[in-house]
Order: structure tokens, then C-alpha cells, then sequence
């Protein structure tokens, strides 16, 4: 079954949705592979009937909890008319501490570890759909606010995709790869702040103009 078109963010959906939603995250978090419809329509007090109307099957539900869980990541919204720098670094830095903050919650951790469980396994893509509405996802979110800044003359660069993976790499680091191996002390909101503002440092280093 195609599931039906959603836009997948805090703007689009009802709360009842977005409750739905949190109960499959919770579900993922606590049983791993065991998501049924049957099981979240249970946490959720909704009916399955309700369920597939809104999503579609299993992996529209799945694919609509992932990109719930990365709408929390905010791009903020600028001017490309008055861009500067202030304005653009501002931005950059935001998106890199939303970004930290969501991945190392528990929820990204937990649905982190059981994607790479079902890497490369034809019949279970929870790692497909993570890769293309995490990583990949975040890339399309946040190439055209480097195009915006390259337009305004404040970044120079010759390829969006390849300046959104070092400023991944700068954001990120090793703090993924540390909280799935079982790191059990997440990082503080000022080392979160602090670690973005590095990687909004770092990065007009490599490609301020």
C-alpha cells in the first residue's frame, strides 16, 4: 500500500498525529523490531483503521516516526536579500545544536542502533529509511542555506553536498559513533552549545569567502 502524502513537521500535523507518532518512537525505543500497527494504535488509543489512513502501512508509519523525530532539527529562515554573516553563523550554529541535541537524546540513540541493526537486510530497511530522513535528509534541509550564502558572498565553495558533509563532520564529530557504542553520559546543553559554536567557527575557516 502507498501511503498518503504527509508533511512531517511541528507546523503541519495535529496533536493527535504528533501523539501518534511519540507512541511509535516510545515503541521503537522499548521493543526494537516489535512495531505493529496493532501495537502502536494500542499505546496510542487510536484504531489501526486511523493508522493506515494517515499512514499508508508499516513503513509509512516508520518512515513518518524518523522524519518526526528530525523535524526537530529547525533550519532557520533568512533573508538571502540581507544575508550577512552574523546572520548566516547565527543560523549555522543553531541547526548544529538543535542537531546535537536531538541525536544524542535517547529516542536517536535507540532508533540509531537498531537502523544499523537492519543495514543491508533486504526484508527490514529501518536503516534505509533513517539514511535517507536523517543524514540525507538533513543535507537537503541544509544545503540552501549554504547556497544562500554562497549567493550572498560570504561562502566559497564549489560543491553544496561535499561543504554539508564537513560541516556535518565539525558538528558531529565523534559523538554519534560514542552514544552507539554505549557512552552513557550525554553531553551537557553548554558542551552541546559550545561544540556548535567550534563547528560554525571552524567551518567559515575552511569556507568563509
Amino acid at each position: 500500500m502507498t501511503p498518503p502524502t504527509l508533511t512531517i513537521n511541528d507546523d503541519t500535523l495535529t496533536s493527535r498525529q504528533k501523539d501518534v507518532l511519540d507512541a511509535a518512537l516510545g515503541l521503537l525505543v522499548d521493543g526494537g523490531d516489535g512495531l505493529t500497527m496493532t501495537g502502536v494504535a494500542r499505546r496510542a488509543s487510536c484504531s489501526k483503521e486511523t493508522l493506515y489512513k494517515w499512514f499508508g502501512d508499516r513503513d509509512g508509519l516508520l518512515t513518518a516516526t524518523v522524519q518526526w523525530q528530525a523535524s526537530k532539527v529547525r533550519v532557520v529562515p533568512v533573508d538571502r536579500e540581507t544575508l550577512d554573516k552574523r546572520t548566516l553563523g547565527i543560523a549555522l550554529e543553531k541547526f548544529g545544536r538543535d542537531w546535537l541535541t536531538v541525536l544524542t537524546g535517547d529516542i536517536s540513540v535507540a532508533l540509531n542502533r537498531l537502523a544499523v541493526s537492519h543495514a543491508g537486510q533486504e526484508k527490514r530497511n529501518l536503516g534505509a529509511i533513517v539514511l535517507e530522513n536523517g543524514p540525507i535528509g538533513m543535507a537537503r534541509r541544509c544545503e540552501p542555506l549554504l547556497e544562500a550564502g554562497r549567493a550572498a558572498g560570504l561562502l566559497d565553495f564549489d560543491d553544496a553536498d561535499q561543504a554539508f558533509r564537513t560541516f556535518f563532520g565539525l558538528v558531529v564529530r565523534d559523538t554519534q559513533i560514542r552514544m552507539l557504542l554505549g557512552e552513557q553520559r550525554r553531553p551537557s546543553e553548554e558542551k552541546i552549545a559550545g561544540q556548535a559554536r567550534r563547528a560554525r567557527e571552524q567551518f567559515f575557516a575552511l569556507y568563509g569567502a
